[in-house]
């Protein structure tokens, strides 16, 4: 193996930047200099020629015709000139008869890697200043209610625990920080070659940020050779050594702290732990070095995974055991042998992360449970086109809510994306439940149930052991799909496998959905796609890589500026108008955008927030301050809601306000009121979620709706949970109902924000048998209309989502999803919604 070193510009991710007090913004001029410069190439990621042609404009429109940047090679020089330090290395890997002529081709291929130092990276992300209040310096232990052992982020789980319980039997190590090293790989291969390689990215993370570690070569063939057991080696051989290769400057604070500054500016010592490794199953075999069919994590055979009583899990005992008898070139050859064996304290088969993406939301629900309901249908059904359709045209047909992305057409386009699988989810069961078996409805219901436990930001012993039961029940359950005969044989699938060991990793790593692909996905837009975008195509790795240390570079040049208190961070806008004084900046809403038209709809995205700061308790306000165009009569407000004794509703409820648990009738005289009051076309709820889109303190905000036009277009009246009695579990304890009108009044100096809402029923005692869910019905009164009132919007907890059920009939054609609160006759109570539902309606 060759090394060449591959120079360019860039700053070096260890080296604390060092500013002069009186030129605080070098290399930049000021604090609008390096907006420019984020702006156009961070955010805008705008072409070199079109910021000369801005440039060449800002001069013209400038009365002295000096541009803030000469040209883009003035701009690219000042953010390089932030820290001019090597970054990259490549490295050049042969195979043992590269020179031999007569070999095959692939062969004689040189394969390269670029890569970074992991250990100035790693000190990078632990000295980032944005980082010091989420660094954990120590692993521990929660507990909560009834004493119970809580797992939440990474250092709550035993991996780290039992790892720091290793390095204390050491007295050098007492007193040393531990720092997990958790890698990840895309296995998406990056369009970009030099010779007949391709090369895919390779990050870094230490539990927060996440880092470009560097790009791994993937050797290619043609059909001569594909299956050529000496390349398929070679290509496990080069994949290994070239993660060794890339952990090679952290291997010495595996066995010895190292001083290292940390984000808080305090120094400390450090010692490492290969930690686990983020990665879908096609390259979770490849680190095993298994055969794909089987697990990487246990000895269970792949024609029997999850009914193999005999299954252990894999260590590294046996490999050691083969490192010592044989030589490395035939441990390579005829065994394999993951470069975790050459790193202390590290077990590859244990390190390998659970993937929710790849392994719950897409393998589990989309690629199998999806598809084989589809294959149902097309076997038991005369028509199985018009059942699909109707399928399509009930996922149509879902109301509204807040955070959930409609899907027009139903699921039949082509190209799925992770966030319309988990969209999907929200609303396919009751959508198939009434064309399936009942143990085909329970498995799907059992499912859904796993996943949405398993993607909760923290559990407890609780939330195991029924994570554990949901997962007997699909297991048992699951069946009737070979009984149908949708899948002839056993079902044993590693996708589905996996699942069995989610149980242990939780309590090895905590909750999964810090260790989840998607995390490496996200990350793979911004560090290959849109750089390779941004590239001429000739070479573009190594513009690549220059593009990734320019951002790097603007990233870490922020990062100190706010730690000196220069402003408040923020990722997407300035956090204050940078405009002359005397200047008022106008604010600008941009419209959405939707990549697909009529396939996806997000119009409801936009109505979740993460609101920022600590947990406060759950309130609901109205959205917007009183203004006098909605200040309107009583009897004006009752029209509009086709209930002409709106006034006496509002008397009746004052009357309550002042003689709590009084009961009402036509012999008490209610008080009379100023019959004026304010309408708001919709109120906002802000409740802690942590496991749904949440601020810092797991805080989410949601938007309630009650507008008889909703974006010119038909009304929206949204429905919202209201709290019965808290000492029930679950839904036991609430109340739904729909909001028909949002108002405010004032009576006696007392201000009332108020909702009229239509109440609901709970239908039976329990859940539904089949999908789990519980049933609601409208409530009416002794002459047949719906049961009406006036609430405070103290009263409301958060919205609800209600989805009809379809019965075994189709639904019209022109049937449209504003129509589906009034047009049936029974509702589901989704508790798919979002995961604070979930935790709701059990």
């Amino acid at each position: 193996m060759s090394h060449i070193l591959f120079w360019m510009v860039g700053e070096n991710p260890l080296t604390r930047l060092t500013f002069n007090p009186q030129d605080a913004w070098h290399p930049f001029t000021s604090e609008g200099h390096f907006e420019l410069a984020d702006f156009l190439f961070s955010r805008e990621q705008m072409s070199g020629g079109n910021i000369d042609d801005l440039m060449h404009i800002w001069a013209a429109l400038d009365g002295k015709g000096k541009p803030p940047f000469n040209s883009h090679s003035h701009l690219y020089q000042t953010i390089d000139d932030i820290n001019q330090e090597n970054t990259w290395d490549c490295l050049e890997m042969h195979h043992v008869e590269a020179k031999n002529p007569n070999a095959a081709p692939w062969k004689q291929t040189t394969y390269q890697i670029c890569l970074r130092d992991a250990g100035k990276l790693v000190e990078k992300q632990l000295s980032n200043p944005d980082l010091k209040e989420f660094i954990d310096y120590s692993p521990h232990l929660l507990f909560g209610e009834n004493h119970q052992r809580v797992w939440s982020n990474f250092m709550t789980g035993n991996w780290a625990w039992n790892q720091c319980n290793e390095l204390a039997k050491k007295e050098e190590n007492h007193g040393a920080m531990f720092v997990p090293i958790i890698l990840g790989s895309d296995k998406t291969v990056v369009s970009v070659a030099t010779g007949n390689n391709e090369y895919w990215p390779l990050y870094i993370t230490t539990g927060n940020a996440v880092s470009l570690l560097g790009f791994l070569s993937v050797p290619k063939t043609d059909r001569e050779f594909e299956a050529d057991p000496d390349f398929r080696n070679f290509r496990r051989h080069l994949f290994h050594t070239s993660l060794a290769a890339a952990l090679e400057t952290i291997k010495p604070t595996i066995s010895t702290p190292k001083v290292i500054l940390c984000a808080d500016g305090q120094y400390r010592h450090a010692i490492y732990g290969i930690g686990p490794y983020i990665a879908d199953y096609p390259e979770q075999a490849l680190l095993a070095c298994i055969v794909q069919g089987w697990c990487p994590k246990c000895t269970a055979h792949r024609s029997n995974l999850d009914g193999d009583d005999n299954a252990i899990l894999h260590n590294h005992d046996y490999t050691k055991l083969l490192m010592s008898k044989f030589t490395h070139q035939v441990l390579w050859k005829e065994y394999g042998v993951p470069f975790t064996a050459y790193f202390s304290r590290a077990n590859i088969h244990e390190l390998l992360s659970p993937d929710i993406l790849h392994q719950v939301i897409k393998g589990t629900f989309k690629d199998h449970l999806v598809a084989w309901v589809e294959a149902y249908i097309r076997g038991h059904f005369p028509d199985p086109d018009a059942i699909l359709a109707d399928i399509d045209r009930r996922i149509a047909a879902v109301p509204s809510f807040p955070g959930l992305r409609r899907f027009p057409q139903g699921c039949g386009f082509k190209q799925w994306t992770g966030d319309d699988s988990k969209a999907l989810m929200k609303v396919y069961l009751p959508a198939v439940a009434d064309y399936l078996p009942d143990k085909m409805v329970q498995a799907i219901s059992a499912f859904m149930d796993f996943c949405y436990i398993v993607r909760q930001s923290s559990l407890d012993e609780g939330n195991l052991a029924a994570m554990k039961t949901a997962l007997s029940c699909f297991q048992a359950h699951r069946t009737i799909f070979e009984e149908s005969g949708v899948h002839a044989k056993r079902i044993s699938m590693p996708h589905i496998h996996a699942l069995q060991h989610y149980h242990d990793m939780v309590q090895s790593f905590g909750a999964p959905n810090g260790l989840c692909s998607s995390i490496t996905e996200s990350k793979h837009i911004q560090a290959v796609k849109n750089p390779w975008r941004r590239t001429n195509q000739y070479e573009a790795l190594y513009q690549m890589l220059v593009i990734n240390q320019r951002l790097d570079n603007l990233g870490i040049f922020r990062a100190h500026m706010v730690a000196k208190g220069k402003w408040i961070f923020n990722m997407c806008h300035l956090s204050k108008p940078l405009v002359p004084q005397g200047i008022v900046p106008q604010m600008q809403m941009h419209p959405i955008e939707w990549n697909e038209p009529n396939a996806r709809n997000d119009e409801n995205i936009e109505e979740v927030r993460d609101m920022q700061g600590a947990r406060v308790e759950a309130t609901v306000h109205l959205a917007g301050v009183p203004s006098p165009q909605h200040l309107r009569e009583f009897s004006d407000m009752g029209q509009d809601i086709n209930h002409d004794e709106f006034p006496n509703l509002v008397a009746a409820f004052v009357y309550q306000q002042q003689h709590p648990g009084a009961t009402l009738g036509t012999s008490i005289s209610y008080p009379l009121i100023l019959e004026r009051g304010y309408t708001f076309d919709s109120a906002i709820a802000t409740f802690h979620a942590p496991s749904d889109l949440s601020g810092i303190g797991g805080m989410q905000s949601q938007r309630i709706h009650a507008t008889p036009s909703w974006r010119g277009g038909p009304p929206r009246y949204d429905c919202v949970f209201i709290e019965k009695d808290p000492s029930l579990p679950g839904f036991q304890g609430l109340l739904v109902a729909q909001v028909i009108l949002i108002f405010s009044f004032s009576y006696r100096n007392m201000t009332y924000s108020c909702a009229v809402v239509r109440w609901f029923q709970t239908v039976g005692d329990n859940p539904c048998p089949k999908t789990g869910m519980w049933m609601v019905k409208p409530s009416f009164d002794d002459n047949g209309d719906h049961m009406v009132s006036v609430i405070t919007l103290d009263n409301i907890l958060r919205p609800a989502h209600l989805i009809g059920i379809y019965g075994p009939e189709p639904l019209p054609r022109d049937f449209t999803h504003t129509d589906s609160l009034t047009a049936f006759s029974a509702f589901y109570v989704n508790k798919f919604s979002d995961y604070h539902a979930y935790q709701l309606c059990f």
